[in-house]
């Protein structure tokens, strides 16, 4: 299947940045969703809730480095409001983390 390509320009509204988690749990009612608590620098602490139970356990992604879209607008799942969506290759049964190669900034813009 063809992918639907786009300008520079609409990839360029796309605000990606590294974010540390500092805290992550999971949501008690659901079967996939854990919470975390995101520092992208300069007292900047944003939320994000994604569907990683059964590929993450919340202790490993504390203290961790990933890459987020930072301008979506706010989603609410699981009566919890994700602010910030991490990004992860997904396919064929497995979910990895996109992360920097090496620890960097918070808050740094990816592009």
């Amino acid at each position: 299947m063809a992918e639907k390509q786009i300008s520079l320009e609409e990839f360029k509204k796309i605000v990606m940045r590294i974010g540390t988690v500092v805290e992550a749990e999971e949501i008690p009612k659901s079967r996939t969703l854990i919470k975390m608590k995101v520092d992208f620098g300069n007292g900047e602490i944003k939320q994000a809730v994604a569907g990683l139970k059964g590929y993450y356990f919340p202790d490993e992604l504390i203290g961790k480095q990933f890459v987020f879209v930072t301008n979506l607008k706010p989603a609410k799942l699981m009566g919890e409001i994700s602010e910030v969506m991490i990004l992860a290759a997904v396919g064929e049964g497995e979910v990895v983390l996109i992360k920097p190669e090496r620890s960097t900034k918070n808050g740094l813009r990816v592009e």
